[in-house]
């Protein structure tokens, strides 16, 4: 099953690229939400081999999750690998530097199941992909928004600039 969102993004690439990679962001976002996320790999900085545990809440029961860089491709993108029980989730996040101050995000995310109660659960997710689209596409706009908004709010960031 695939989910597949766009947005364009009034910011240059470089500064797209930075908030896609702000891993430690996206760790508070988690544990903001009640998740337990380890970065278990020791490198200095963003790349292939990124990888983090996570445990969470679904459904009622506690998950495990392994997320992995698994491509990385400075400033045009990144790859994270995601595996929980029998799903594996593959998100690919492309960036298209539409001018010098925009930029296209691309968000496409494959989930697969190799397990009967995995497959059961996409098959049910695929009832339910019309609203389930809507809500990733919604996301992905706030993420773009936010991304667009904390360009703008740079220091050193005029009013009016960097929209154009």
């Amino acid at each position: 099953m695939q989910f597949l969102a766009k947005d364009d993004i009034a910011a240059p690439i470089a500064h797209v690229f930075a908030q896609i990679t702000d891993f430690a962001a996206f760790e508070r976002q988690a544990m903001r939400r009640g998740a337990d996320v380890r970065r278990i790999d020791t490198l200095p900085r963003a790349g292939i081999g990124n990888v983090w545990s996570v445990r969470f809440l679904f459904r009622g029961r506690e998950r495990d999750l392994r997320a992995e860089v698994t491509g990385f491709d400075p400033p045009n993108g990144l790859t994270l690998t995601a595996v929980a029980q029998n799903l594996s989730v593959v998100t690919v996040i492309e960036l298209v530097a539409l001018s010098r101050t925009h930029t296209r995000l691309t968000i496409r995310l494959d989930l697969a199941a190799s397990g009967l109660a995995t497959r059961l659960l996409l098959q049910s997710l695929k009832l339910a992909k019309g609203g389930l689209t809507r809500k990733f596409e919604a996301r992905v706009s706030e993420f773009a928004q936010d991304v667009q908004a904390r360009y703008q709010r740079r220091p050193g960031q005029g009013q009016g600039q960097g929209q154009g």
